[in-house]
């Protein structure tokens, strides 16, 4: 896991480089993927999901809920 107690720098080209095109608009662009369409919209395996960029933990699948 990444000590994110330090900041990461890396330049824009880098991360065009080490992240997809939708990865790069969500995580560096404040953009957003589409709704009902992310690979992990439906998922129920447990875990800890990330930040593509950091590592940093984001929320536990036991926070996902159904909303209707």
């Amino acid at each position: 896991m990444t000590d994110t107690s330090e900041k990461i720098v890396k330049t824009e080209e880098e991360w065009r480089h080490r992240l997809t095109a939708e990865q790069y608009q969500v995580a560096r662009q404040h953009g957003t993927e589409s709704a009902f369409t992310g690979v992990y919209h439906k998922s129920k395996d447990p875990g800890t999901y990330r930040c593509i960029c950091c590592s940093e933990a984001l929320f536990d699948s036991t926070d996902k809920f159904d909303s209707g």
